[in-house]
């Protein structure tokens, strides 16, 4: 027969469960008041109506939402932006792996690891600002590439689309983010037992077959995180796309920034509302894929 709780024992319950809303208290004050609120009004005034030489007018109208969908220029810039998501998760996926494989397996010494992963954090000491127009002497018309394929006789004349192009804004994109898929996987990798791989080969595995049948699924976690990473920065993005275009590219952000300077302020909320939707339901795809709380809580 099970005893009764006692009164000490009532009283532990209590206080432990009082230390337990102590301590979710500061991060839910700071969610609560920078994120549950900022993204409450931006929600309540993407419902606003907007009129001319008047401003916000609190009503409760879908037209915002209305003029997006049917407007052909959001469909075009949604579209731009999923293709450069796609393109630039590709890209930073298989340059993080591959950099993540070599520093974590083929690279003996921690010290030499460590250096050559700091070196990869060395684009994150300057500003976003500077590392744009750096590229721009490297991939100008004028630019080092070219003038390096002209003096080699590769080419007769300088390469355009180098440059204030959908190439060069991939660039850009891939120096500024490969860094956020490099760690979670490096992360994913440094926890995998080295006598797996051993195994592995002992058992008749080619090299390829040990990547893909041992490293590639225990790394499936940092993958996860790393896409995530990469996804939301590059769909909240609006310099790089701007700089690295010369504004013959667009972005989802791009409408966003377009209606504010003409103080369209519900426009831009409903269309801030929209693209986080997208975002949130990749994350969504993303964990059903893959349990990233086991990365988080290992």
């Amino acid at each position: 027969m099970a005893s009764l709780p006692t009164a000490d024992t009532q009283s532990s319950n209590k206080t432990s469960l009082l230390m337990t809303y102590l301590q979710v208290t500061p991060l839910t004050v700071v969610l609560t008041f920078f994120f549950l609120i900022p993204v409450a009004l931006v929600v309540a005034v993407s419902f606003f109506r907007y009129q001319m030489l008047v401003g916000l007018v609190p009503d409760f109208v879908l037209t915002n939402y209305i003029d997006l969908i049917k407007n052909p220029t959001t469909w075009t810039l949604y579209l731009s932006t999923l293709k450069f998501t796609l393109i630039v998760l590709v890209i930073t996926f298989v340059l993080g792996f591959w950099i993540a494989y070599f520093l974590v397996f083929h690279v003996r010494n921690l010290l030499v690891a460590i250096g050559l992963f700091l070196i990869c954090t060395v684009p994150f000491w300057t500003s976003n600002i500077i590392r744009m127009i750096s590229w721009r002497p490297v991939l100008g018309k004028e630019g080092l590439i070219n003038s390096a394929l002209l003096k080699a006789g590769a080419i007769d004349q300088p390469i355009e689309w180098l440059l204030y192009s959908d190439f060069s804004v991939v660039v850009a994109y891939v120096h500024l983010f490969t860094l956020f898929m490099i760690v979670p996987i490096f992360n994913s990798m440094a926890r995998i037992d080295k006598s797996l791989l051993e195994a592995a080969v002992d058992a008749g595995a080619s090299r390829w077959g040990v990547v893909w049948n041992v490293v590639l699924p225990l790394s499936k976690t940092g993958i996860a995180l790393g896409a995530l990473f990469v996804v939301t920065l590059v769909m909240g993005d609006f310099f790089v796309v701007t700089v690295m275009s010369g504004g013959l590219s667009g972005s989802a952000t791009s409408g966003i920034f377009n209606d504010l300077q003409f103080l369209n302020y519900p426009r831009a909320a409903a269309n801030a509302v929209i693209l986080l939707i997208i975002v949130l339901l990749i994350a969504a795809a993303i964990f059903r894929v893959v349990d990233v709380r086991k990365e988080l809580v290992r």
